[in-house]
């Protein structure tokens, strides 16, 4: 499935890029592209405020520990 979706020709990335403009049209896919970035933007900052706080957790056990 995975290399299915990443062995496209150019012919079938030009249709889907047409495909893209019909249903969204020319206006409404800067606005896509912006709640895009801003969704992967919040999701990185969210699972990099995580990766801080197991750190920090880890941390403090290795802390007790001594």
């Amino acid at each position: 499935m995975f290399n299915l979706l990443f062995n496209l020709g150019g012919q079938e990335v030009l249709l889907i890029a047409i495909l893209f403009l019909i249903f969204f049209g020319g206006r409404k896919i800067p606005e896509l592209m912006r709640g895009l970035g801003s969704g992967i933007r919040e999701f990185n900052n969210a699972k990099n405020n995580i990766e801080t706080e197991i750190k920090d957790n880890m941390r403090e056990i290795e802390k007790e520990k001594k």
